[in-house]
């Protein structure tokens, strides 16, 4: 694959109201008619819409991080049919998405018994949901993959693909069997933290007050990581603080994702990850996947104004920096995400788009779609196989 070169000014460089104001109003135009764009929309380009459209169909394209409300998941009420939330199977349809990990998120409570209970409680909630849509409300529409292979079966038969990330591990408790038991009802990946800290490792809200309850991981947290190697179970670093990160980085043995975190250079969040965290992650292996939360995307400007192209900074940036190997792509749709332009999964066609418009190549778009993130998937699955057969081995020389 060729080098990747810069397709606009440094992210850094702030562009000109007018040129800004332009590339808003032709996304704006693409959004309002999926499809069709005129030669202003693509600076000349007539066909660049036609191209993108057709680049959009052949890949894979995959979201990382949808969050979902369990009373959208009821034989009354559920993806299936037309809801106001920002994903449901007809908008991914409809926008071309192909793959949504829909995410098992638990908010942060307190570290007791009774916290640990319902937390528990609230996590097989969310499993049961996606297994219910995928099994009972819309079996013909969309499958619970496990596998990359799995993912791509499904998708080349013509359904949607559901794949399971869980969003803060405090549903465990204080029983590490229970990542055995999330593993066995899908997740694929998990983070360990939210915003605050837990019984596995601090959380980046921290930073502000610089108050810290472990200075980065717990013990358990540890344990925990060796586990989700042993299982196969990606490690998410979305929202853990920055110490637990480069911890994570230096004690998991497989890849590592965050799910939805963009660029700290370019928004100054404790949310994004700067430029070591990204290239230890590209050391590792690795995959950090831009998500458009408006405030972790520009902070600069007014909330409303900010858009796709705003959102493919960040991308453009991690390619250059790391690598296009180690980028992915994500919503965080009906967790706080969408742009202008990408503002639920009905629009994902646009950032195929600006991708093509800024001179991605068709193998470039499906690595950060999906390729890259399958990849990371392969390789934690092969490294658990590779543990488990150490452990196998090492049972049978005790004896």
């Amino acid at each position: 694959m060729r080098n990747h070169q810069p397709r606009r000014p440094h992210p850094l460089e702030r562009l000109g109201t007018l040129h800004r104001l332009g590339a808003f109003c032709a996304l704006l135009a693409v959004a309002l008619s999926p499809g069709l764009a005129s030669s202003q929309d693509t600076g000349g380009d007539e066909e660049l819409p036609e191209r993108a459209r057709a680049i959009h169909e052949r890949v894979l394209t995959l979201d990382t991080h949808i969050d979902i409300d369990t009373d959208n998941f009821t034989i009354e009420r559920n993806y299936s049919m037309e809801l106001p939330t920002q994903a449901t199977l007809g908008k991914m349809e409809e926008g071309g998405l192909d793959v949504g990990w829909f995410v098992v998120y638990t908010r942060q409570g307190p570290l007791d018994a009774d916290g640990y209970a319902a937390a528990y409680a609230n996590a097989i909630d969310k499993f049961e949901a996606i297994h219910r849509l995928a099994a009972d409300f819309a079996p013909e529409r969309i499958e619970v993959a496990l596998t990359a292979d799995e993912a791509r079966r499904i998708a080349a038969a013509g359904r949607l693909v559901a794949m399971i990330g869980v969003e803060n591990a405090y549903p465990l408790g204080e029983e590490i069997g229970r990542i055995e038991e999330f593993h066995g009802m899908g997740a694929r990946y998990m983070s360990l933290a939210h915003n605050g800290h837990n019984q596995l490792s601090d959380s980046h809200t921290g930073e502000e007050e610089g108050d810290w309850m472990h200075g980065g991981l717990s013990e358990m947290g540890r344990l925990a990581i060796a586990e989700m190697n042993r299982l196969g179970i990606i490690v998410d670093i979305s929202h853990p603080s920055r110490e637990s990160i480069m911890q994570t980085l230096e004690l998991s043995r497989a890849p590592v994702i965050a799910s939805h975190s963009s660029v700290r250079a370019l928004a100054d969040v404790s949310r994004n990850l700067d430029d070591e965290m990204l290239h230890a992650v590209a050391a590792n292996g690795g995959v950090v996947h831009a998500v458009p939360v408006r405030s972790f995307v520009d902070r600069t400007k007014a909330e409303e104004v900010v858009d796709v192209a705003d959102f493919v900074d960040h991308i453009d940036y991690m390619v250059e920096l790391i690598g296009i190997e180690h980028v992915g792509i994500s919503s965080d749709f009906d967790g706080g995400g969408g742009v202008n332009g990408w503002d639920d999964a009905s629009e994902t066609f646009n950032v195929t788009l600006e991708l093509v418009r800024r001179g991605y190549t068709e193998e470039e778009i499906a690595m950060l779609w999906s390729d890259n993130l399958l990849r990371v998937l392969e390789e934690v699955q092969a490294v658990a196989a590779q543990i488990q057969e150490e452990d196998r081995l090492a049972a049978h020389h005790a004896q």
